[in-house]
């Protein structure tokens, strides 16, 4: 680290500098608090996906238990076609969103199969979708945690290193011109005491 000048320039930068710190700190500290909240919000909506999504895997597993034995692919009934991500800016950070989602049943005879298999499809529909929602909500966590960190780390590093250590480069700055001004006082009155003696003599 650079030696400080103790000197006037040197006092009024590191003033201009404090009072940018301190402007940054509130707004850092907004920012934080803004992604805290979303972060709540996105956890209960991930709980909330997760939840629907084990009950209705649940429903489908009880409501449709003839599975077990028939001759059907489940996996293959359900195709996506499309998922389109779109993106929003919450306090400069770029979050995803479900966008385009596009599901395409597989082709099946609706004489050939039970009644029961359409609703069946919708479900596997529905539960394709909720599965979209919960790893995209998974990702907005892991941005929002990410940038919470930076977040806090510079709201850190403004409150706990740059303001203390401008506010004590002031004042020993201070001391020093204050020591330099006494110091010239003192010269001044020995150098006038000086001249009154030389002029007596």
């Amino acid at each position: 680290m650079a030696k400080l000048a103790l000197n006037k320039s040197t006092l009024n930068r590191e003033g201009k500098n404090l009072k940018s710190y301190r402007q940054f700190v509130p707004a850092l500290d907004l920012k934080r608090k803004q992604l805290m909240a979303a972060r709540v919000k996105i956890r209960n909506d991930l709980l909330a996906f997760q939840q629907t999504l084990d009950t209705l895997k649940l429903q489908i597993k009880e409501e449709f238990s003839v599975l077990a034995t028939a001759e059907i692919d489940v996996g293959r009934l359900v195709k996506v076609e499309a998922i389109e991500l779109d993106y929003y800016n919450l306090v400069g950070l770029q979050l995803p969103k479900l966008g385009r989602f596009c599901v395409e049943p597989q082709e099946y005879s609706k004489l050939a199969t039970p009644l029961w298999f359409d609703a069946l499809v919708l479900n596997l529909e529905q539960s394709v979708k909720l599965e979209a929602e919960v790893m995209i909500a998974q990702r907005q966590l892991c941005l929002l945690d990410e940038g919470l960190r930076k977040t806090t780390q510079r709201l850190n590093l403004f409150d706990k290193v740059l303001i203390p250590t401008t506010e004590k480069n002031i004042r020993k700055i201070k001391i020093a011109l204050s020591d330099a001004e006494r110091a010239g006082v003192v010269r001044a009155k020995i150098a006038k005491n000086k001249r009154r003696r030389l002029a007596f003599t």
